[in-house]
């Protein structure tokens, strides 16, 4: 793998399209605080992801980039304008997916499309837990491999059940073989 961060890569990937998104990039891209979760970094560590790990880096830091414009602080990034980040947030969302989609790995896509969904899902619901836990079980799934554990606690998710969080969490865990998130 490149040994520059995912947002490094991205932002040069952004730059390099010289689409109206490159002049939203900052002069820097945002620190990340030393142990902050790496969905990017994760998922690109995982079995499924060693035939093209720095593909797979950079599809989900995009799409994590693109939910960040919607939700949180992105990193990339540089966009005071709600409306315009919201649209940013598509537009990347749409270039981590079609990177995806040029290497053939569909069951990214859609791993990804249901982070999306779900993260969604939470937010409407003012749910940051369960956000973060869609996150981890997608980052996971994306590396290593879904299974029904996963596909359940992602129904669980759908429903509204409140123990949707911890049992994405587990899942994600047991998928990934231990070890931390």
């Amino acid at each position: 793998m490149s040994t520059a961060d995912p947002v490094s890569r991205l932002r040069s990937a952004v730059h390099a399209s010289r689409s109206p998104l490159a002049s939203s990039l900052g002069a820097a891209p945002a620190t990340q605080e030393e142990g902050a979760f790496d969905p990017a970094g994760l998922a690109a560590t995982g079995p499924r992801a060693a035939r093209h790990p720095e593909e797979i880096e950079l599809a989900v830091a995009a799409v994590h980039e693109g939910y960040s414009l919607h939700y949180g602080q992105p990193r990339a990034m540089a966009i005071d304008d709600p409306d315009l980040a919201l649209l940013a947030g598509d537009r990347l969302y749409a270039l981590g997916l079609e990177r995806l989609a040029a290497i053939g790995d569909l069951a990214a896509i859609a791993e990804l499309a249901d982070v999306i969904a779900l993260s969604a899902q939470a937010h409407a619901a003012q749910d940051g837990e369960l956000a973060h836990a869609a996150w981890q079980a997608g980052a996971v799934s994306v590396g290593w491999g879904s299974d029904r554990g996963v596909d359940a606690a992602k129904a669980q998710a759908r429903a509204g059940d409140p123990k949707a969080a911890p049992a994405l969490r587990a899942a994600a865990l047991r998928v990934r073989g231990g070890g931390g998130l």
